[in-house]
């Protein structure tokens, strides 16, 4: 069982909480620094509670079977060999604890976003695409869609009204942003979601916003972080729930 995740709680009241997932051999508090930068910067985000969770230690195939924090075994970081089905599946399980907590305190789902980054965004992708409750939100940066031979059939009812914000560096040398890009066709071509709107005074942000970072490798820097701050504002935006 992970241990219990990092809080940023909200500096106004609790309208709104994301859930955000680290990557391999990392943990919840790799992420600390990003999310107490984007609560500084921008106190339109003020009411929304952030929960940086900590994947368990396990043995990772493709790092010679050491044991590192993970989401689920990577078998090979070309991502094209057997997927650790089982163990995304338990990650997907425990995302859902923690947004039943959420919800159980009084947040509705659809004021609640999951995201990650790398085989983090994974989780969220897969979690967001399954989850029996419609949420707010899902947020993928240089994240990849697992189990392409299965998703469409484990997707829920209302996967396509999914909003979704991928930012991926054209220069990532581990989860190469041409696997990104993959993904998102996927995404619209086989699951039928569709782009959301890029006018300026959209009000609603339903379908998949991609945005990719010239040169920037695996990681994110200020301007992803200010394009989800945009993001997460109209998605999670400052008022209390109807």
């Amino acid at each position: 069982m992970p241990a219990s995740p990092l809080l940023f709680n909200s500096i106004s009241k609790h309208t709104a909480t994301v859930i955000f997932l680290h990557g391999l051999g990392d943990t919840g508090h790799g992420w600390s620094q990003p999310v107490s930068a984007i609560f500084r910067k921008d106190l339109g985000l003020s009411h929304i509670k952030w929960i940086l969770p900590h994947a368990p230690s396990v043995p990772v195939t493709a790092n010679f079977g050491l044991t590192m924090p993970a989401w689920f075994d990577i078998t090979s970081f070309d991502f094209s060999t057997g997927e650790d089905e089982d163990g995304m599946l338990r990650t997907v399980s425990y995302i859902n604890q923690l947004i039943s907590a959420e919800v159980d305190s009084g947040i509705d789902p659809g004021r609640i976003v999951v995201g990650g980054f790398s085989q983090g965004a994974a989780m969220s992708l897969l979690c967001g695409l399954t989850n029996e409750r419609q949420l707010g939100g899902v947020v993928s940066l240089s994240g990849w869609l697992v189990l392409r031979s299965k998703i469409k059939a484990m997707c829920s009812s209302h996967a396509t009204s999914n909003s979704i914000f991928w930012g991926h560096g054209t220069a990532d040398p581990l989860v190469k942003f041409d696997l990104g890009k993959d993904s998102v066709d996927f995404l619209k071509n086989t699951l039928g979601l569709p782009e959301a709107p890029n006018a300026a005074g959209a009000t609603t942000l339903k379908g998949i916003t991609f945005k990719a970072y010239d040169g920037l490798e695996h990681g994110a820097d200020l301007q992803e972080l200010d394009d989800l701050a945009a993001w997460l504002k109209k998605t999670l935006p400052d008022s209390p729930p109807a």
